[in-house]
């Protein structure tokens, strides 16, 4: 069985091909276009339409990619920055209507969830109880279990985007006060998260994210080209060092650093911030950046619970989103 799944992220659209041998999804294909709706959506705020005529020609591309490869239409899905935009109805139904594929958005709850079963699966069990972090453009998901699934699942308006918008903007390197203001934020919306997490005891704590992915990199995780195998753990000590390195450049010199791309220079200072913040309200010294995350659980649910679970959750999706008389986006059809 071939399957794929589209993820649109703040910065990309991430295609993802697999098949499904033995209950395990063998990645067989990958592919991303460059989006960057985070440059183009403020925080809660609509989406463009000119964003969303560059996002209708990713998602039809990704597409005809899978088609060649393939793959029967994508599980294709939306994170933070299209779920919490006031025009997402609009969004999701244009789409919808120029691509054929059913785009839809999951609750930050089912990400964490969707996010924690990947991991699982790539830690195995022998690493007991389990804590995940996973920082988005638009929202920081949580979650803990012992089991297959999560115990417990929490959601924030932590992104590492949503947070650049709010407290960096501008090109020069951030005063301090201003990093000593987001840092403030995320100790009070994460206290009570944190504390359940610390409760809890986790035996292992992971990552995901191209965020923790880059900020590994910078922490002196092996790089990329040493393949998905190779252990990658981060020190909280590590990070904080990180956070004084960032702060101390502009958004457009740290991609001189090692591991920070270009696109992702400008979040990497709220990306850390909220990283070291979260494993230090925690009590967690070190995490594992885990390539396996959300794309992956969704290819495993599908697997192990069938096309019904990602239909119902499409349904699900539609029947909050999808207005009795919508407004179509003004946007001119391709030729």
């Amino acid at each position: 069985m071939r399957t794929s799944v589209v993820d649109v992220g703040s910065n990309t659209v991430r295609l993802v091909v697999a098949d499904a041998e033995d209950g395990v999804p063998l990645p067989v294909h990958t592919a991303k276009w460059r989006l960057r709706l985070a440059d183009h959506v403020r925080p809660g705020g609509p989406v463009p339409e000119e964003a969303v005529e560059r996002l209708v020609e990713a998602v039809e591309g990704a597409g005809r990619t899978a088609a060649r490869w393939g793959a029967a239409g994508p599980l294709a899905f939306a994170t933070a920055v299209v779920r919490s935009a006031p025009n997402r109805q609009e969004v999701l139904r244009t789409v919808r209507a120029r691509t054929g594929i059913g785009l839809c958005t999951l609750p930050g709850e089912v990400e964490a969830e969707l996010s924690f079963l990947g991991a699982r699966r790539w830690m195995g069990w022998r690493a007991g109880p389990l804590a995940l972090f996973d920082i988005g453009g638009g929202s920081l998901e949580v979650a803990f279990g012992r089991g297959r699934l999560p115990d417990y699942v929490a959601s924030l308006p932590l992104g590492a985007g949503r947070l650049t918008h709010e407290f960096f903007e501008g090109p020069d390197a951030p005063p301090p006060e201003a990093v000593r203001a987001l840092r403030r934020k995320v100790r009070h919306q994460l206290r009570d998260v944190a504390s359940r997490i610390r409760w809890e005891g986790p035996r292992t704590a992971v990552a995901t994210s191209r965020t923790f992915e880059q900020l590994g990199r910078l922490c002196g995780t092996p790089p990329g080209r040493r393949g998905p195998f190779v252990e990658r753990r981060m020190h909280r000590a590590d990070l904080r060092e990180a956070i004084d390195c960032l702060a101390a450049l502009p958004a457009a010199r740290r991609s001189e650093l090692p591991g920070i791309s270009a696109p992702r220079a400008a979040q990497s200072l709220a990306g850390a911030v909220v990283g070291h913040t979260a494993m230090k309200l925690t009590g967690i010294r070190t995490v594992t950046i885990c390539p396996w995350a959300i794309r992956e659980g969704i290819l495993l649910r599908h697997i192990e619970d069938g096309p019904s679970w990602w239909a119902e959750m499409s349904r699900r999706d539609e029947e909050h989103t999808v207005p009795p008389e919508p407004v179509p986006l003004r946007i001119a059809a391709t030729t």
